[in-house]
């Protein structure tokens, strides 16, 4: 029995006894939230529903509490249930409703945890975006790493995700990467505003080798083929770098496009015509005081070029147009003052403005030997994902980048990341992973084969923490999905590897020596074979591997 399984008994239950009480069955709300006590001898799990219908219903917390807690241990699939505090209402689960998980893990295999909250769903993600000046850097590399899991949370959930990346090629970004490009290869000094770093001078060199005369073009031919094909080779370094990553995307859209394609055009025409978008001081400015922005922003500036603003609402047009109801947009730390901004923008065009989801990105230190990294030679001044992944390699960059709140800061201890310990949380997953691999291999050698017909005889409190544990993927997957928050899946499974290696240390799973299999080991089996594929299916969650040897 899954929380959310027993979270539906147990709604069923509180509406019978309140119904029975002649009491307002209005107040109860559509689920019921049971969650894992502390201590073991508090239940196998314990709700506080009575405390949160206690006054509504003008019953005292505690007296209801002791009417559901009746009620609750008479429904099939619990054994017993009391009373705790003010009134929380522990529960336990019978033993056969409890290892029900177990046959249900094997039965579904790689769908277990899967969900349909989010079925007919379409959703944009949009991630990493990174300018195409230079490698990939630290931050885009969280994103890197934690955008390509929330899509694949989303998408274990129904929804029908899109990763898109926007390619900023359009700007005075790119008008100094490609004068950085030209400095180089005529030797020249660096542009005071330009790009450093040895990579500059690697392209440089390859758009000499790819274009010969190149340097015999006038100025501004000169720049602009290194604008174009340097912008060209940044761009493919990019998209290797993030394949190797394990990050790809289905769609590559140009900032460019926007204009050419006379996006830009057509929504300052709309704005006008829908009154949000006025003239003042020779420019013109979006309404988006009007819906929840600090301050109106300038569309068209006054020497009536567009502001960069411009294309964000081309950009989201398009996307609306495409056919997509939410758009997410995940972004760096400097970029708080987005959050109100696009969704106004949304809201000038007629959208509501939760169709924009905005996640705001804090910043990644790397740490050796105590100290903080910071020069990469191929970059100038940056660390980028090459190095990263150089470092500690593609799973333990990856996990230790998701397994955090993108909210908080995070350090990166790269000595600890390159130890085999179980100090180093991706390999203490992984090792749980392998070490399950292994005994399913010795069981075969053995002869002896897993039976959920047996799991009656798993009452071992260790196996119970265990089962319970599996039992709780599901509604870590789901919640997950609805905050945004694939760290959630990365916490779950250290959380289940330690009860994992708990029970392996209480409970023999093989028999001793040349002593004959007993039906108990059968069981055991079935449940470890049952962890060994949620934590194959966590670890596919968050893009990491799940190997069978370490």
């Amino acid at each position: 029995m899954t929380p959310a399984d027993l979270a539906a008994l147990l709604r069923a239950a509180t509406l019978t006894v309140v119904r029975d009480h002649g009491l307002d069955d209005s107040v109860l709300p559509e689920t019921v939230g049971v969650e894992r006590p502390r201590h073991a001898d508090h239940g196998d799990y314990s709700t506080n529903i009575a405390l949160q219908l206690g006054k509504k219903l003008g019953v005292p917390p505690r007296e209801l509490a002791g009417w559901l807690a009746e009620a609750f241990a008479a429904t099939p699939g619990i054994d017993k249930s009391d009373v705790a505090g003010p009134g929380f209402v522990n529960v336990w689960l019978a033993a056969d409703a409890q290892n029900t998980v177990v046959s249900t893990i094997l039965t579904d295999g790689a769908a277990y945890g899967r969900g349909d909250a989010l079925a007919g769903r379409k959703i944009n993600l949009e991630f990493v975006s990174a300018n195409p000046t230079g490698p990939i850097h630290l931050g885009g590399t969280r994103w890197a790493a934690v955008g390509d899991a929330l899509g694949r949370v989303l998408g274990a959930q129904g929804a029908d995700v899109t990763r898109e990346y926007y390619f900023n090629d359009h700007g005075a970004q790119i008008d100094r990467f490609a004068r950085s490009l030209d400095a180089s290869a005529r030797d020249l000094p660096t542009p005071e505003d330009g790009y450093a770093g040895d990579y500059i001078a690697d392209i440089a060199a390859r758009v000499v080798a790819a274009v010969p005369d190149v340097l015999d073009k006038p100025d501004a031919d000169r720049v602009e083929t290194f604008r174009s094909v340097g912008v060209d080779l940044m761009f493919t370094h990019i998209k290797e770098s993030l394949h190797e990553f394990g990050t790809d995307f289905d769609v590559f859209t140009h900032e460019d496009s926007m204009f050419t394609s006379g996006l830009v055009d057509a929504c300052i025409a709309e704005l006008k015509s829908n009154g949000n978008l006025y003239e003042a001081d020779g420019a013109w400015w979006l309404r988006t005081t009007d819906y929840g922005d600090d301050k109106d922003r300038v569309v068209i500036k006054s020497d009536g070029n567009a502001a960069y603003i411009a294309g964000d609402i081309a950009y989201y047009k398009d996307k609306r147009n495409r056919g997509f109801d939410l758009c997410i947009y995940m972004l760096g730390a400097d970029h708080h003052g987005y959050i109100t901004r696009l969704k106004a923008a949304a809201a000038t065009l007629g959208d509501d403005p939760a169709t924009v989801e905005v996640l705001i990105g804090q910043m990644v230190n790397l740490v050796r030997d105590g100290q903080p990294v910071r020069m990469s030679k191929r970059a100038g001044t940056v660390i980028t994902l090459d190095d990263l992944v150089d470092a500690v390699g593609v799973d333990g960059a990856r996990y230790s980048l998701i397994r955090s709140s993108v909210d908080v800061n995070i350090d990166i201890d790269l000595d600890l990341l390159t130890k085999q310990s179980n100090d180093n949380p991706v390999y203490y997953v992984q090792y749980a992973h392998a070490r399950l691999s292994a005994l399913g291999r010795n069981a075969a050698e053995l002869g002896i084969s897993a039976s959920t017909d047996l799991l009656g005889l798993l009452d071992d409190p260790a196996e119970g923490e265990l089962i319970r544990t599996l039992g709780d993927f599901g509604d870590v997957v789901a919640t997950a999905a609805d905050l945004r928050e694939p760290h959630r899946i990365c916490r779950y499974l250290e959380s289940l590897a330690g009860a994992y290696h708990r029970f392996y240390a209480r409970c023999r799973v093989l028999p001793l020596g040349d002593a004959a299999a007993e039906d108990i080991h059968r069981a055991r089996l079935a449940l470890c074979d049952a962890t060994r594929q949620v934590l194959a299916n966590g670890l596919g969650l968050v893009g990491v591997s799940a190997p069978e040897r370490m």
